[in-house]
C-alpha cells in the first residue's frame, strides 16, 4: 500500500537524520497567483532579490546566524503558486504578517519549530481563515476554522477533538506525523507537492527586515 506521507517525511527528519535538509526550524508558504518578485516585496525584503541555489541560501542563513541578525527567504514559482522557503524563519505563519502577505490572494503556510510550536495557516485576502497546530488539529482558530475539515479528514488530521479513549493514539500519530500531514494538506489545497526537487531549482532570494 502506498504511503501518502512518503513525499513529505523528509520535512519531519531530525537534524543529522538521512533526508534532513531544512533543519528543525523553517517555514514554507504558498502564494496563489503571485510571482516570486511580488512575494519578496510582500515579505518586505531590502533588495529586489538575487537568483541563488538553495545551498547558497542556506550558506547566507548560516552566516547570518553567526554574524548578524539577518534572515532570508527564497521564492520559486511552481505552476500558479509561488513557494517561499524561510530556513530558520517563521514570518509567514505570524498573524501580524499574514494580513499583508495574503492581501488579494490565497496563502497556505506550514511552519516547523521544534523549540516553540508548529503551525498550519490558511489565509485569504488579508484574513486568517483557519489555523492550527498540527499536533492538535482539533483546536483551530480563524474566521472560518471548519472550512478545511473535509480535507483535514482526508489527510489524517482529525478536526474533532479525540475522546479520552482515542487521545493517546491520536497524540502519538500527530507527534510523529503532524508535519508530513500538514504538508499533505497543503498539497491538497495547492496542488504543489513540496519535495526536495522544488529546492533543486533556483530561488529568488532576499533579506528579511529586522
Amino acid at each position: 500500500m502506498t504511503d501518502p506521507l512518503a513525499p513529505f517525511r523528509w520535512l519531519a527528519a531530525s537534524p543529522g537524520q538521512l533526508g534532513e535538509v531544512l533543519d528543525d526550524v523553517f517555514c514554507v508558504s504558498f502564494f496563489r497567483g503571485l510571482e516570486p518578485a511580488e512575494v519578496l516585496r510582500r515579505f518586505g525584503t531590502r533588495e529586489p532579490g538575487r537568483r541563488l541555489a538553495f545551498y547558497e541560501l542556506q550558506v547566507k542563513v548560516w552566516e547570518s546566524t553567526e554574524m548578524t541578525d539577518d534572515n532570508y527567504v527564497g521564492v520559486v514559482q511552481v505552476g500558479e503558486w509561488s513557494v517561499a522557503v524561510e530556513p530558520r524563519g517563521f514570518q509567514a505563519v505570524l498573524s501580524e504578517s499574514l494580513t499583508g502577505l495574503s492581501w488579494g490572494c490565497e496563502v497556505v503556510a506550514v511552519g516547523r519549530h521544534d523549540y516553540a510550536e508548529d503551525c498550519f495557516v490558511y489565509a485569504v485576502d488579508g484574513e486568517v481563515v483557519t489555523s492550527f497546530t498540527p499536533r492538535l488539529p482539533g483546536t483551530r482558530w480563524g474566521s472560518d476554522p471548519d472550512r478545511l475539515n473535509g480535507l483535514m479528514r482526508e489527510t489524517g488530521l482529525p478536526p474533532e477533538k479525540p475522546d479520552e479513549e482515542a487521545w493517546e493514539a491520536t497524540w502519538d500519530d500527530m507527534f510523529a506525523n503532524g508535519i508530513p500531514r500538514a504538508f499533505l494538506l497543503a498539497a491538497k489545497i495547492t496542488g504543489v507537492v513540496f519535495t526536495q526537487s522544488v529546492l533543486a531549482r533556483y530561488l529568488l532570494v532576499g533579506a528579511l527586515p529586522q
